[in-house]
C-alpha cells in the first residue's frame, strides 16, 4: 500500500530534521521510501513511503518524532482510482 506522510517540522526547523538525515532515514525493513517533497518555507515535507504493515510506521515515526509531527494517509494512485470507478461511470 501507499501512504502519504506529511511531516511538520517541529519549529520549522529544517536543520535539526537533516542533520538526523546524516545519520540515514531509519527505515524499518518492509518500509519503502518513494519520493519526498519539502515546502520553501521549511515547516512541511511530503514523502510517498510504501509497505503493507502500518506497524513500520509506529516504529519510524517513534525514532523521528522529536524532531517531527506525522500525518500518515493511505493513498491510491489516480488511474487505479478511475479503473476501480469505471464500472460505476
Amino acid at each position: 500500500m501507499l501512504f502519504m506522510v506529511v511531516e511538520k517540522l517541529k519549529n520549522q526547523d529544517g536543520k535539526a530534521v537533516y542533520r538526523k538525515l546524516q545519520k540515514g532515514r531509519g527505515l524499518p525493513d518492509g518500509l519503502e521510501f518513494v519520493a519526498s517533497y519539502v515546502t520553501a518555507d521549511l515547516g512541511r515535507c511530503f514523502q510517498l513511503m510504501r509497505t503493507d504493515d502500518i506497524t513500520t510506521f509506529q516504529r519510524w515515526i517513534a525514532d523521528w518524532q522529536e524532531v517531527v509531527e506525522f500525518e500518515v494517509v493511505p493513498v491510491v494512485e489516480g488511474k487505479t482510482t478511475r479503473e476501480a470507478l469505471e464500472p460505476l461511470l
